[in-house]
């Protein structure tokens, strides 16, 4: 059945590409390798069997010809030696066997006598047996007559001064020879298959614990450190886990060492930077006394404290997200509704809004998140791409998007993947303020909400950033709570 579907293209076996790179991994490989194997020993098994068995029986054969036709020439020189004119008659008494000929030569008359005119004569012999044979030497030769295979002897009956030659039927030792290497070229084929799918068998075992350590790999690289692999009996496997296990030890152990420093480095940077930001504003009342060259050296200082302050509030965020700090808050609402408010209260009421969610479609999601989302979208786009150009909401029964195209150049292909790492920033925004962190920030709290987010290019050239929120239908008592 398994097979049927994957040559019919079912759903359950579809014969796609994917599905045939897999038979040129590990377990295609193995398939293979036992398959060739097998096939190259049974077949050469087979050819030694054969060659074996094919030269047995024809050794038989000749052996059973041989004494056979030396008995006939033996009656053929006691006949002929007691009355030379019965030659002719002779051979008709000769027993031969089925499909067998006879053939007399008498050298005194240079006479050829055959067993049966019509059928087989001298002319039918081997020409270089014929010869070998008069000239007095006794020999033996293969032929074909009529098709068939023939094996005939030339005897030298020196006593009388003539040649008796007799020609034998191979059909039954090739048709032997045939039904041998038919079953033997089956018997290959059958063992070349039971082979691959004893391979294939064998392959689902030697892989399971490769299986294993892909799953647990496949977790940890999504965020689950604390995942490890079983223990396992085997001391080889037992060795490679346990050397998984120290090395994701180590990786988890650096990480959080990594991620601790972060979050320390942001706390005590937080007080300075905040007595900084408050000695800006104070100074900022009385930025009109200083002189024109110093207002331009207080602007420069007062960006940067900005900047500074919005890079370690940023760098506390990330902490926070990596740590797994704070619960989810979800809350039964209306996400049209919630972004059209984020924007109208931080000030981007004026960018074109529009929504496919029906009025009463709501979902259970964090509000903080997709608040940090919306604005760190609108914010991205008014920094570094000409302000954003539309908020779009969209979303099916599985998913809900949030769209925001800006009037920027839009992001080059090549950059499309990074510009979600901390700290990167796209060709357009190199000359910029920002922290370089808050795309990456949404890339986290969209991880977070159970989907993602990637930018593509809208119809003006410029970038469309969309976010992916996974649809969760809300609980009782958040529905008990609404009502």
């Amino acid at each position: 059945m398994r097979l049927k579907a994957l040559l019919t293209g079912g759903p359950k076996g579809a014969l796609t590409i994917a599905s045939l790179r897999n038979w040129r991994g590990l377990r295609g490989r193995m398939v293979l390798y036992f398959s060739l194997a097998s096939f190259a020993a049974a077949l050469a098994l087979s050819i030694v069997t054969y060659a074996s068995t094919r030269a047995y029986l024809l050794d038989q054969r000749t052996e059973v010809a041989t004494r056979q036709a030396f008995n006939n020439a033996q009656l053929v020189r006691t006949v002929v030696e007691s009355n030379r004119s019965d030659a002719g008659d002779l051979l008709t008494n000769i027993r031969s066997e089925r499909g067998g000929y006879a053939v007399l030569h008498l050298a005194d008359d240079d006479s050829f006598y055959p067993q049966e005119p019509l059928r087989f004569t001298q002319s039918n012999l081997p020409v270089d047996l014929v010869s070998k044979t008069l000239s007095g030497i006794t020999g033996r030769q293969r032929f074909q007559f009529n098709g068939e295979p023939y094996e005939a002897l030339g005897i030298n009956i020196a006593a009388i001064n003539a040649h008796y030659f007799e020609a034998f039927p191979l059909t039954d030792v090739q048709r032997t020879l045939t039904t041998i290497r038919t079953t033997l070229s089956f018997g290959v084929l059958l063992i070349t298959f039971a082979a691959g799918l004893l391979g294939f068998s064998i392959s689902n075992r030697v892989l399971r614990p490769l299986r294993r350590v892909t799953s647990v790999a496949t977790d940890i690289a999504s965020g689950g450190l604390d995942v490890r692999l079983a223990e396992e009996r085997d001391p080889e496997l037992a060795l490679l886990a346990t050397s998984f296990n120290n090395m994701v030890d180590a990786v988890q152990s650096r990480i959080q060492r990594e991620t601790r420093f972060a979050s320390d480095v942001s706390h005590e940077l937080r007080s300075p930077v905040t007595a900084l930001a408050a000695a800006i504003e104070v100074l900022q009342a009385r930025r009109g006394e200083l002189s024109e060259r110093n207002q331009q050296a207080f602007d420069i200082v007062a960006t940067q404290v900005r900047r500074f302050d919005r890079t370690v509030l940023d760098l506390l965020e990330l902490s926070r997200l990596d740590a797994g700090v704070g619960t989810a808050q979800d809350e039964t609402v209306n996400l049209a509704n919630l972004v059209q408010r984020v924007a109208q209260r931080h000030g981007f009421s004026e960018v074109p809004y529009t929504s496919t969610l029906a009025i009463t479609d709501e979902t259970s999601l964090d509000r903080r998140r997709i608040e940090r989302i919306v604005l760190n979208l609108l914010e991205n786009a008014r920094d570094h791409a000409g302000g954003a150009t539309s908020i779009s909401i969209t979303g099916d029964a599985t998913e809900l998007r949030i769209i925001i195209e800006d009037a920027g150049a839009g992001v080059a292909q090549s950059e499309r993947e990074r510009i979600f790492e901390r700290f990167a920033r796209g060709t357009a925004s190199r000359n910029s303020t920002g922290s370089g962190l808050g795309l990456a920030i949404v890339q986290e709290h969209a991880h977070a909400l159970g989907g993602k987010a990637w930018v593509e290019t809208n119809s003006a050239g410029g970038a469309r950033f969309i976010v992916s929120i996974a649809r969760k239908t809300p609980t009782d008592s958040e529905t008990v709570a609404m009502l």
